[in-house]
């Protein structure tokens, strides 16, 4: 039958919509056409169940990722703010700092706190330990000490001059001069004393020696007791000096029993280290830097707070889209800083957040192929998504290239809701050879890249447009101009039943539009523009469709599409450049003659067809059997070829045009050139539909266009495809006027007589005649070589 011009496209007409402009509809707020998506997603949401984060997939450019983060950013802000979290020093382990929670927005307060009372603390604490009070309280305890030494010193001397002896003091010890006669021998004088006055004198040197030691020893335990004095009478001050500081603070954080006892540990540490806050000696603040201690330049960096995490922004839980999810930047890392040259140094301050503690207590989108393309990145989701808590650890200590002495931070609790977006292709290889991916990701949101073509999914494709317009601030579009891009839509899809969901496509066209629009200064885009648009961006990509076209023009590639040929048809084809498709004719050629080999296809022969086109040759050998072989033997020879073939071939698309082909060499009845024909059949002579249809008719219809209309060219298409056709305008047009022919079949049968112009019974009966022709053949050349042979 002959498809009429009413069903060669989508004619669509908005007219009971009730606007001029799409500056008076309202803007979509919501996905179009994505039914089973959107409740697959939004019941993953709701399911708090451990492992059921979404995975989408779905074409590119249906929205995935927009909807994504507007429904997520929608729905966040009706939940809480999770906390936030800071690290601190670790007094007991230095190299596992302390993870602390506190309430949206109290980080940055805890820190701040925590910085004014250090200066408090610091800033008081050298005020007292200055002040007259305190010195004078440290004198009376060195004054005490000083009187009991100088008593042990004075008895000690009154002991020696007992013996007979002076003392006498020097920085190298005491030395014990002896008095003989009532005066003080030297050094030099000593020799000459007789031996027994000498010995004498040894012998009470020795006594005095003994006493002299335990005096040192009472000396040195005074000194000990009067260090631990003044140490706890240090204590004593500083514990009361800052003990209102401490109590304000601890006060406002008495809820957490961390923060409780890292503050505990910052104020026994700063009592058991108050030198470090104390004026340095005006020697030491003279030495050069590198001479000074390393500890006192960094002792108070330990009462810092690291905020890694910070909501007091946060309006809702936090959604995250991490654009570059590396390792680092999903799992956060520990920084370095290079000292002395060569030495790499680090402390908690460096600890730094991923887009993983950003996303706590909400949401997190990932793009699935980002983060499959980096090392370790994908591992380390998995095992925060495994264990319920995030640990940094750099990736050095995960491989143990190099041994270093590095932190480790506390993990931190997880509560996260993982979207990955990306394709069918990833998520099945996925799903088939990762184990924990079907254990973490048990929603499946599969979007799909058509919808219905009804009233309400058309008015949402409209609001969609009005969306653009304020969005871009682009100029509105007319409603003829919105009918255009409706049809636009159903052509991407090809389906006059479907809208294309792909809006990336269309928002391509819609600002190309509007931009035609501008530059024609004109207020509104109109249908002319739409139409520029949808040319100008054909036009741009089909250079190599012009170039084949030209090539089939000057007779280079062989293309009749007139007159009658035996054994030879005009097939469709689609090519793919990339970003364009296009159909092209091909002809196709049979040879016939006595044998038994069957049919033989060419492309298969010399490795250039792929399966599905193989398995449409045998497909027609079956047709050919059942139609031929039942009462007698198929002694055949045939052989299948597309011309000027040189890439290869998939499909079964044209195994219909290779059976007319064929069918047309076995009866000897010429095939019209005219006709182009697309479609694959059964082995019951049924044609079924095949895709790229519109694309293929277009290309048949280009090529007659140059070579010259003859009124009675055009293009055979599967009866089932009808649906599928979405041609321009200046197809339907020459339809309209009977310059161009659409013809749609459902068997080889009507097909063949359009080709024809035959009756189809009488083409099998002249098949049938020639195979019986070539049986006979066969048969009288077995009987000669028998006879030869006897």
């Amino acid at each position: 039958m002959k498809v009429t011009p009413e069903k060669l496209k989508r004619y669509v007409d908005l007219s009971e919509f009730n606007f001029n402009t799409t500056e008076e509809i309202e803007p979509l707020r919501t996905i179009i056409g994505q039914e089973r998506a959107r409740k697959a997603f939004e019941f993953g949401l709701k399911i708090s169940t451990k492992g059921y984060n979404i995975y989408m997939c779905g074409p590119t450019g249906t929205g995935k990722t927009s909807f994504a983060e507007s429904y997520l950013r929608e729905i966040a802000r009706q939940k809480p703010a999770p906390n936030d979290w800071v690290y601190v020093y670790n007094f007991s382990n230095p190299d596992s700092p302390i993870a602390i929670s506190l309430p949206k927005g109290m980080g940055r307060v805890f820190k701040k706190d925590m910085s004014d009372f250090i200066e408090a603390v610091i800033n008081d604490l050298k005020k007292v330990f200055a002040s007259e009070e305190y010195e004078n309280d440290k004198n009376n305890v060195y004054n005490e000490y000083q009187e009991k030494r100088t008593q042990l010193l004075d008895n000690l001397a009154e002991e020696a001059r007992r013996y007979g002896f002076e003392i006498k003091y020097t920085p190298s010890g005491v030395y014990f001069i002896p008095i003989v006669d009532g005066r003080a021998i030297s050094e030099a004088e000593y020799p000459e004393l007789e031996k027994s006055i000498r010995d004498e004198i040894e012998k009470k040197i020795k006594k005095l020696q003994l006493e002299t030691q335990e005096v040192l020893k009472k000396i040195k335990l005074l000194e000990k007791e009067l260090k631990e004095r003044i140490k706890e009478l240090q204590k004593k001050v500083a514990v009361f000096t800052i003990s209102h500081y401490v109590y304000e603070i601890r006060n406002k954080y008495k809820e957490n029993q961390k923060v409780l006892d890292f503050i505990n540990s910052v104020t026994n540490d700063i009592v058991e280290n108050l030198d470090d806050f104390l004026d340095k000696d005006d020697d030491e603040q003279n030495l050069p830097f590198q001479f000074l201690p390393y500890k006192k330049t960094s002792n108070i960096d330990k009462y810092k707070v690291n905020v890694i995490v910070d909501n007091s922004d946060l309006d809702g839980a936090p959604v995250v889209y991490e654009v570059n999810p590396t390792y680092y930047n999903l799992i956060g890392k520990i920084e370095y800083e290079n000292e002395m040259g060569n030495v790499l140094v680090t402390d908690f301050t460096k600890i730094k957040a991923g887009a993983i503690h950003r996303a706590n207590g909400g949401y997190l989108i990932l793009q699935a192929k980002d983060i499959l393309s980096y090392p370790q990145a994908w591992e380390a989701l998995k095992r925060v998504l495994k264990t319920g808590e995030i640990v940094i650890e750099n990736l050095k200590d995960i491989y143990g290239l190099f041994i270093t002495s590095t932190l480790k931070p506390e993990p931190i609790p997880v509560d996260l809701k993982v979207v990955l977006i990306g394709s069918e292709y990833i998520y099945n290889i996925l799903y088939t050879y990762d184990e924990d991916f079907r254990k973490l990701f048990k929603i499946k949101a599969d979007f799909d890249s058509e919808m219905e073509y009804n009233q309400q999914n058309v008015y949402k494709m409209i609001q969609f447009i009005s969306s653009f317009c304020k969005k871009e601030n682009a100029l509105p579009f007319s409603r003829e101009a919105v009918e255009k891009v409706v049809e636009y839509s159903c052509r991407l899809v090809e389906n006059q039943e479907k809208l294309s969901t792909r809006f990336n496509d269309i928002v391509e066209i819609l600002a190309e539009a509007n931009t035609w629009a501008q530059l024609e200064k004109s207020d509104v885009v109109k249908k002319e523009h739409v139409i520029k648009a949808i040319c100008e961006k054909e036009y741009r990509s089909s250079k190599y469709e012009e170039k084949i076209n030209e090539m089939i023009e000057d007779g280079t590639i062989l293309v009749d599409v007139d007159g009658y040929k035996t054994a030879q048809i005009n097939a469709l084809a689609i090519l793919d450049v990339g970003d364009y498709v296009f159909g092209k004719p091909s002809r196709i050629t049979v040879t016939t003659s006595s044998g038994r080999s069957g049919i033989i296809n060419i492309e298969r022969e010399v490795q250039m067809s792929g399966k599905t086109h193989s398995k449409g040759i045998m497909i027609i050998s079956g047709y050919i059997a059942e139609m031929f072989a039942q009462d007698m033997p198929l002694t055949l020879n045939a052989t299948i070829c597309f011309e000027q073939l040189y890439s290869g071939i998939e499909g079964d698309s044209a195994s219909a045009a290779e059976l007319c082909a064929l069918l047309s060499a076995l009866s000897d009845v010429p095939i019209y050139q005219g006709i182009a024909v697309t479609g694959s059949v059964n082995q019951k002579g049924e044609i079924q539909p095949v895709g790229g249809v519109t694309k293929k008719i277009e290309g048949f219809y280009y090529v007659c266009k140059k070579k010259g209309f003859t009124g009675k060219q055009g293009v055979i298409i599967p009866y089932q495809n009808i649906k599928n056709l979405v041609l321009c305008d200046d197809i339907v047009e020459d339809v309209k006027n009977g310059r161009f022919h659409i013809w749609a079949v459902k068997t080889i049968d009507e097909a063949m007589e359009i080709l024809t112009g035959r009756k189809f019974d009488e083409i099998i009966m002249l098949s049938k005649q020639k195979l019986k022709k070539y049986l006979d053949n066969l048969t009288n050349v077995n009987s000669q070589y028998r006879e030869k042979e006897e």
